[in-house]
């Protein structure tokens, strides 16, 4: 009989924050990445585009004008998903599979830079503190409505991600009710909390920091990873150190601190095919319902799509819809790769 090894044999992992599981096939790929790079195309995005309607000075499609901003800036989402307005509802007890409910929400759009022709791995580390004091800002505002008791800030970054406009932006979405995979996290941390009396991330971190298999960079208030349980092929997650439940409670040395951990992990991406690398991200932090949150435990997810080049992808299909999320390479030869990446952008050198 064969002695396990999980770089070798096909093997499931759990993922504590969701309560399910992830197949790993390791032995479908014998080299996971073989240093393919598409050919580097000189970016002729302008500094600023007239006909973009996140750049400063330009109309927008409602009739509303961008002020000349210099930094970030911050505006409702002219086609948002959630409206505020509420709604009266009546009840309908004819049928438990027929079940809807109202749902009151704001949507913003952020816009990291005034330059349109950068991206976040490209600002620099001033510029995405600005971008991480807009969040806790919008972070604290947003939850201070009564009827907001999620807040969720996110980025999806290239065309295959869905972006719609290269612009560097992301949005913050929140609404009245806690999204289904926020609940299933919260209630997981709960139970974790409840039994432990300390936090699961907390554990978790502590432990991957000993190890060093899977951490890609550090410092001294963050840590970036790939996820023992990671379903992308480069899915990473930056946790704090510290436990604490959302970015209100961050300090300006911990701001400093993740807005340097997201350049080096960024930065990286772009680094690992030369190019500008897609992916979603996005913070998972406390409700804003008004309730203590010991069991939160402050983190940030960035899910790539891309597996061995910039036109191979990986895509959830077959088994994963039907089945379960399964992965080719092992989460520690991803972070091997991305370990040894320079921190310095390609463009740079």
């Amino acid at each position: 009989m064969q002695k396990f090894d999980s770089n070798k044999h096909p093997h499931r992992r759990y993922n504590p924050l969701l309560g399910e599981w992830v197949l790993v096939s390791p032995q479908r790929t014998k080299r996971p990445w073989q240093g393919q790079e598409e050919e580097q195309k000189k970016d002729e995005r302008p500094v600023y585009d007239e006909n973009c309607y996140l750049c400063p000075g330009n109309m927008r499609s409602n009739g509303s004008k961008n002020p000349d901003y210099q930094g970030c800036y911050v505006f409702e989402n002219d086609f948002p998903s959630l409206l505020q307005d509420k709604l009266e509802t009546t009840k309908d007890n004819s049928s438990n599979l027929f079940r809807s409910k109202p749902e009151q929400g704001i949507n913003k759009v952020v816009c990291f830079s005034p330059k349109h022709n950068l991206t976040i791995p490209e600002m620099e580390l001033s510029e995405i503190e600005e971008v991480v004091q807009t969040w806790k800002q919008e972070y604290l505002e947003l939850g201070s409505n009564d009827f907001i008791n999620h807040v969720q800030i996110f980025e999806n970054k290239g065309a295959v991600m869905g972006c719609s406009n290269p612009h560097p932006h992301g949005q913050i979405w929140a609404q009245s009710s806690i999204p289904s995979l926020v609940q299933r996290t919260q209630d997981n941390f709960i139970n974790y909390y409840q039994t432990h009396r300390r936090s699961l991330l907390k554990d978790y971190i502590d432990q991957e920091l000993k190890l060093e298999e899977r951490i890609i960079a550090e410092n001294k208030y963050f840590a970036v990873l790939v996820p023992y349980w990671a379903t992308w092929p480069y899915e990473t997650m930056i946790v704090s150190k510290r436990h604490f439940a959302s970015i209100a409670s961050m300090t300006k040395e911990e701001q400093s601190a993740f807005a340097e951990i997201i350049k080096i992990i960024t930065v990286k991406y772009d680094n690992l095919f030369k190019i500008s690398f897609p992916y979603s991200s996005g913070i998972h932090q406390a409700p804003t319902d008004g309730q203590e949150h010991p069991e939160w435990h402050f983190h940030m997810h960035f899910y790539p799509p891309l597996l061995r080049s910039a036109t191979v992808k990986k895509f959830m299909v077959g088994y994963e819809m039907l089945g379960e999320a399964q992965r080719d390479i092992s989460a520690e030869q991803a972070a091997e790769i991305l370990r040894n990446l320079s921190s310095v952008h390609y463009k740079l050198t």
